[in-house]
């Protein structure tokens, strides 16, 4: 592995690789892979509508941001809407009580949720397995009753809370047009950061520690650092989502906040693929439109979910992007073995 696993060189190795991957001249696979994301979701517009895709979009970030967590590091949360909340949240208030700005009250979202990321996650990360999920969603309700309860004054309680100034200059969030513009750049530029930083040495020391933390540890890693930094990252991005969200619907409520509501980013990431940015975006939006369009037609939408979930747990491992993967690996040697042979016969 070279200098990749040198004791003292993972953050300037991280560092210099994110700085190459957003440089480098010869990375024209980034753009192509931006392009195509951008068209997919451009794609879906003349279908669904601009407000129905600016939700998928900023559920998909939800989504990369859990992925981040569950298939990269290894760990499952059954709190990580608490982020979003919090980043709705704070944004909406933001814009109520501190500036007329909605980049700014973005930015403070993003900041609070971080904030609430380092607490959670410092302790958060010492669990693993089952009580690290149960800790994620036990302060997953802490918040939602802070929201209810003692902070009702200020978040407005079961009645919600409007977000103000949602124009300012050239940013006019009470366009649709724009809204859908902005948030699938910030879906972009989420992806690139994230696809970026998971090919880093960075991403190669999350996978290292999913498959064996304890290994890790033996080579004088302090992985309770590296998975506390995870968790704060994972926090930050989902803060983002929730303050987009903020902004898309000029309201926020406890419904944000929902525990039940979890269950929607990791059905999405399992159908999808854990572990793959694409596999996280595809899922996100397969989601969606299961959640927004089957209730139409189909009375017992529920029910399809459930199957979705069975045939991935016992068939589909990898989700659909994981399995795509795999197919395209055994196509394309059974073309090199074609080759070979071929090659190896006498003229």
């Amino acid at each position: 592995m070279g200098n990749t696993f040198t004791k003292q060189g993972v953050a300037f190795e991280t560092f210099a690789s994110i700085g190459k991957g957003l440089v480098r001249t010869t990375g024209r696979q980034r753009v192509v892979e931006l392009f195509v994301l951008g068209g997919v979701f451009l794609l879906l517009v003349p279908f669904l509508g601009t407000h129905r895709v600016t939700d998928f979009a900023i559920f998909c970030i939800f989504a990369l941001s859990f992925d981040l967590l569950y298939g990269y590091m290894g760990r499952l949360s059954f709190g990580h809407l608490l982020y979003v909340g919090v980043g709705a949240y704070a944004t909406a208030l933001s814009l109520q009580y501190l500036t007329s700005n909605p980049l700014l009250a973005i930015g403070l979202g993003i900041v609070a949720a971080c904030l609430a990321g380092m607490l959670a996650g410092s302790a958060a990360v010492r669990a693993t397995g089952a009580c690290f999920a149960l800790i994620n969603l036990a302060f997953n309700r802490v918040g939602w009753f802070l929201v209810m309860s003692p902070l009702k004054d200020i978040t407005g309680g079961e009645n919600g809370l409007s977000v103000r100034n949602l124009r300012f200059s050239y940013f006019d969030f009470q366009n649709p047009t724009f809204r859908f513009g902005f948030v699938l750049a910030s879906l972009l530029v989420a992806f690139l950061l994230l696809r970026v930083l998971t090919s880093s040495p960075y991403g190669i020391l999350l996978r290292s520690i999913k498959e064996d933390e304890r290994r890790v540890r033996f080579l004088g890693y302090n992985t309770y650092f590296y998975k506390w930094l995870t968790f704060v990252i994972a926090a930050s991005v989902a803060g983002f989502a929730g303050a987009l969200t903020a902004l898309n619907y000029a309201y926020v409520n406890p419904n944000t906040l929902d525990v039940h509501a979890n269950g929607g980013v990791i059905f999405a990431c399992l159908i999808g693929g854990a572990g793959r940015l694409y596999g996280a975006v595809l899922g996100g939006i397969i989601y969606m439109v299961i959640t927004n369009l089957l209730p139409v037609y189909f009375q017992r939408w529920e029910l399809l979910l459930g199957i979705s979930l069975l045939l991935i747990v016992f068939r589909f491992r990898g989700g659909i992007w994981g399995n795509l993967e795999t197919l395209y690996r055994r196509l394309a040697v059974h073309e090199n073995t074609d080759r070979s042979l071929e090659g190896g016969r006498p003229r």
